[in-house]
């Protein structure tokens, strides 16, 4: 059975892409920072639970030492963890967005190496945003031209780049970014816009369950290969 760790997850996208891995098989660890939700979306689902910070060094290794203890390996990470922020105020609102959107997964990414070596198909995927893509941000054609969240585009950039990075340091395991789509989360209520969390949890899946000679260090969205 698939060992899947997913940070974030419960609610949101990573709610819905634990939801459907679990019905593909998969044993589904929640990672959530929130004790009392993250145990709710784990039992509505009939999940598993760990409190992970992606913020917090202690959070994240505690964490993945429960998984080792009781799985022995992890076989797919989501980084699925990240907050939206739409202005550049300080350098406090900077440095919180960057933690938790780009260090974060690298805290996360090097706690769970060593049990991802441990499996025969280990895969991570990230969920980043094409609004962190020099080339969707410059081409007047792409919504993203007219999108000005400066920090949050500059931390997916950042977490497009560790996948690549990775993908290059660690051969042995597949890392790919994503586009999920403007979704319909809490993220992006006072927006009002979005689509259902199932459509963009989907591209999620793919990535998750790619064969072991699937694709690595890319950045997708429903549609195959972005540039970026």
């Amino acid at each position: 059975m698939t060992v899947t760790l997913i940070t974030g997850a419960n609610k949101g996208i990573g709610f819905e892409t634990a939801k459907q891995l679990l019905e593909l098989g998969h044993t589904v660890y929640i990672g959530a920072r929130d004790v009392e939700r993250g145990e709710k979306a784990a039992a509505e689902l009939d999940a598993r639970f760990v409190q992970l910070d992606v913020t917090d060094d202690a959070s994240v290794s505690s964490a993945l030492a429960t998984i080792g203890s009781a799985e022995g390996r992890l076989d797919v990470l989501v980084h699925n963890a990240g907050i939206l922020g739409s202005q550049v105020s300080d350098g406090p609102t900077a440095l919180r967005m960057f933690d938790t959107n780009a260090v974060g997964i690298v805290r996360v990414t090097e706690a769970a190496l060593p049990l991802l070596h441990k499996s025969s198909n280990p895969t991570v995927v990230t969920v980043s945003s094409s609004l962190g893509s020099f080339w969707a941000v410059n081409n007047p054609d792409r919504p993203e031209f007219n999108v000005p969240f400066a920090l949050y585009s500059a931390s997916k950039s950042a977490a497009t780049m560790l996948t690549v990075q990775y993908a290059k340091s660690q051969p042995g395991i597949k890392f790919n970014a994503l586009e999920p789509g403007t979704t319909a989360t809490d993220m992006t209520a006072s927006l009002g816009i979005g689509r259902p969390v199932e459509e963009s949890a989907r591209t999620v899946v793919r990535l998750a369950t790619l064969d072991a000679d699937g694709p690595t260090g890319t950045l997708q969205d429903e549609n195959g290969e972005l540039r970026w």
